[in-house]
């Protein structure tokens, strides 16, 4: 009995020993792991402090957007730069990359990335843009402007960061341009802003587009069914505006020679920024709503290929820039990408017969923008699928005074008990 009692002592001891350094083992693993994703975090800290560190005192910072790991070898690196990110899981780790989607949750949808694209991207930036970027200029461009050989150079880098530091006044600096040699294939027709709005958005931007639609449609041999009647641009503006049928709706682009921005390769000041945004989430759900209500509803009006459907809105909203730079008396400058050499295009002296300034003034789009964050706020949405109140921040007068009443009445709650408390 006492062999049986020592040999089950020995096998009890020995499974508590066993046990004890299984829970030691596993709990030096965790602790481990722990450590490692400590320093790794650490390092990804310091790679963040460290480029923001860069980029102190720099008058302007670039966004690099991109929706891809197949992206970063075009990026670029040094304190000019920082990458923005429109997919949480592209977003490369080791850098103080900016997350789209962590911003502006409506990116997380990818129906939503595809069909904004970069300008997704600049939608997440302007939501409360002093806690990210504390510049007095802003610039963006797309990863496909290295791949298509129109990034800015070291010398034109150079010229740009001079040029912030020197200007003070409203002017978008712009690097890529908008293909506008060569015309249409079967047309005499020369290309200008509009015509090539047309060519990038399967000939819907205008609505003299119908000439230009016929010789498109014979050439990848589709016939033209009633949504061909669509003009994008124009119904979309009259739509934002709430302007009448037998009001024009095209803003007038001329025809002078000069470039166009593409690309989303820009820089400006960063009020004008956020006023651009303002325009273009409102501009963008405009477009929504038209989609919405068109009898091919899943079908995007604006493109003639898979990808181009994909994409819907990415293409109009890229040269969308240029529309409101030239109306709202921006000067708008070329910067040549591999020279640095500086030429204004467009100047303001030979707009004053054209440009549409009442529909591009601050306090017109401002109130717009309250009008809008009102209904949203009262849960009066004009549609199912509302597209405006996702893409940004949401505030009108009574939003503030709400919180404003808030704060007080939770101060004189706090000194109340206070009162309560001393006495």
């Amino acid at each position: 009995m006492e062999i049986e009692s020592f040999e089950e002592h020995e096998r009890v001891v020995k499974e508590e020993l066993e046990e004890r350094m299984d829970k030691t083992h596993g709990l030096w693993d965790d602790i481990y792991r722990s450590a490692r994703k400590s320093e790794k975090l650490k390092f990804e800290s310091n790679e963040r402090d460290e480029g923001e560190l860069e980029r102190t005192g720099q008058p302007v910072c670039i966004y690099e957007i991109y929706d891809g790991a197949g992206a970063w070898p075009l990026l670029h690196h040094g304190s000019l730069y920082r990458g923005l990110s429109l997919s949480t899981k592209a977003r490369r780790s080791r850098s103080d990359d900016v997350d789209a989607v962590a911003r502006l949750p409506l990116l997380n949808e990818s129906y939503y990335q595809n069909i904004l694209c970069e300008i997704g991207g600049m939608f997440s930036i302007a939501i409360k843009v002093d806690a990210i970027h504390k510049r007095p200029w802003i610039g963006f461009q797309s990863w496909h402007a290295a791949g298509r050989k129109v990034s800015l150079s070291f010398k034109a880098e150079k010229v740009l960061e001079e040029k912030t530091q020197e200007e003070n006044k409203d002017v978008m600096y712009f690097w890529a341009r908008l293909g506008m040699d060569g015309g249409v294939t079967g047309s005499n027709e020369e290309l200008t802003f509009w015509s090539m709005c047309d060519v990038l958005n399967g000939g819907r931007c205008r609505p003299d587009h119908l000439q230009f639609l016929a010789i498109w449609a014979k050439k990848i041999g589709k016939r033209l069914g009633a949504h061909a009647l669509l003009t994008a641009f124009e119904d979309a503006f009259r739509q934002m505006y709430d302007l009448p049928s037998h009001l024009e709706a095209l803003p007038p682009m001329p025809e002078d020679g000069g470039h166009w921005s593409a690309l989303h390769s820009w820089v400006m000041p960063t009020p004008s920024f956020l006023e651009f945004i303002m325009f273009s989430r409102m501009f963008v759900d405009s477009l929504d709503a038209l989609q919405s209500n068109s009898s091919q509803v899943n079908k995007c009006l604006l493109s003639s290929t898979e990808l181009e459907e994909k994409h819907c809105y990415c293409r109009i909203m890229e040269v969308l820039v240029n529309v409101w730079a030239y109306h709202s008396a921006r000067r708008m400058v070329y910067i040549d990408p591999h020279t640095g050499s500086v030429e204004e295009q467009h100047p303001i002296k030979q707009r004053k017969e054209i440009t549409w300034k009442k529909y591009f003034n601050l306090t017109v789009l401002k109130s717009m923008d309250e009008d809008l964050a009102e209904a949203a706020d009262d849960g009066d949405h004009p549609r199912e699928r509302w597209l405006w109140p996702l893409t940004g921040e949401v505030h009108w007068q009574g939003i503030y005074e709400r919180e404003r009443g808030g704060k007080i009445q939770n101060k004189n709650g706090q000194e109340e008990e206070n009162k309560r408390e001393t006495s």
